[in-house]
C-alpha cells in the first residue's frame, strides 16, 4: 500500500516565534486527533529547522521536511546548505524542483536532477515537484511537458532509487491563486504520471510510488481530491500556515 502523505511547505513565512508556535499546535492536533497512518511533514524556511524538530520531539507520525538544498557536501557555496547540514538538524524529507525554485532562481533539469542524487546519496526523501504553467495547459501540452520532466530529472534513477522518491504534481496555474485542478484533473494527471513511470519501471514499481497534489488545497476540497485513486496526499501551501486549516486537510486524507 503506498504511503499517504501530506506535506506543508512553509516557503518564505513566519518568525521564530510563531514558527514555533505553528509546529508546537501541529504536533498536538496530530497526536490528539490523527488516527490513520498518514505520514505528516513539516517543511519551515531554514532557520527555523532545529525548533520545529523539537517541537516534533517524539511524535510517531510527523517529521521535518526542508524546502531545498544545494548537492554538494560541503566546501565554498556562500548561502547554500547542503544535505548533510540537513540531516544532522533532523530532515527526512526534501522538498526540490518547486516551480517557484524553477521560476524565480533559474533552477534547470541538470540541477534538479543532481540534488535528487545528493538526497537520495544522503539518506533522506526527495519530494520531487513537476507541472505545467497554463499556457501549457491551454495548449494541451500539459501531459507531455510534465512526461518530459520525469524524463529529464528523474529517469536516470534505477528502479529501487525511484521507489524512494515522492513525487508532487503541481499545477503552475493553480498555485497560490485560488484556482484547483479539479479532482477529475488531479485524477487524469497523477495516472498520466503513474502510466509514464509503469513504461520505464513496471507496473510494481510505478503503484509503489507515492504522488500528491499541490494546488491551493484547502479544508473544503481536499477530501474530494484525495478520494481519487491514484492522488496519495498533498502538498500544501498556503493552508499549511493555519493549524487548524492544515490538520483538517491532514484528518481528510
Amino acid at each position: 500500500m503506498r504511503q499517504k502523505i501530506v506535506a506543508g511547505n512553509w516557503k518564505m513565512n513566519k518568525d521564530a516565534e510563531s514558527a514555533q508556535s505553528l509546529a508546537s499546535e501541529v504536533v498536538n492536533m496530530v497526536k490528539d486527533e490523527v488516527t490513520s497512518e498518514v505520514t505528516v511533514v513539516m517543511a519551515p524556511p531554514f532557520p527555523f529547522l532545529s525548533s520545529t524538530q523539537r517541537q516534533i520531539g517524539d511524535a510517531a507520525q510527523v517529521f521535518l521536511g526542508a524546502q531545498n538544498c544545494y548537492p554538494k557536501d560541503s566546501g565554498a557555496y556562500t548561502g547554500e546548505v547542503s544535505v548533510p547540514m540537513l540531516k544532522s538538524v533532523g530532515v527526512t524529507y526534501v522538498i526540490l524542483g518547486h516551480s517557484e525554485r524553477r521560476e524565480y532562481f533559474g533552477e534547470k533539469d541538470a540541477t534538479i536532477a543532481d540534488k535528487v542524487d545528493a538526497v537520495l546519496a544522503g539518506g533522506l526523501v526527495p519530494i520531487y515537484c513537476c507541472g505545467e504553467s497554463l499556457e501549457t495547459r491551454e495548449a494541451n501540452d500539459h501531459e507531455a511537458f510534465v512526461s518530459g520532466q520525469l524524463d529529464r530529472e528523474l529517469f536516470h534513477l534505477d528502479a529501487e532509487a525511484i521507489k524512494k522518491v515522492v513525487i508532487a504534481y503541481e499545477p503552475i496555474w493553480a498555485i497560490g491563486t485560488g484556482k484547483t485542478a479539479s479532482p477529475e484533473q488531479a485524477q487524469e494527471m497523477h495516472a498520466t504520471l503513474r502510466n509514464h513511470l509503469a513504461k520505464k519501471y513496471g507496473s510494481e514499481v510505478a503503484n509503489a510510488i507515492s504522488i500528491l497534489y499541490g494546488g491551493s488545497v484547502k479544508p473544503d476540497n481536499a477530501a474530494e481530491i484525495f478520494a481519487k485513486p491514484d492522488v496519495d496526499g498533498g502538498l500544501i501551501g498556503g493552508a499549511s500556515l493555519k493549524s487548524r486549516d492544515f490538520l483538517e486537510i491532514v484528518k481528510a486524507l
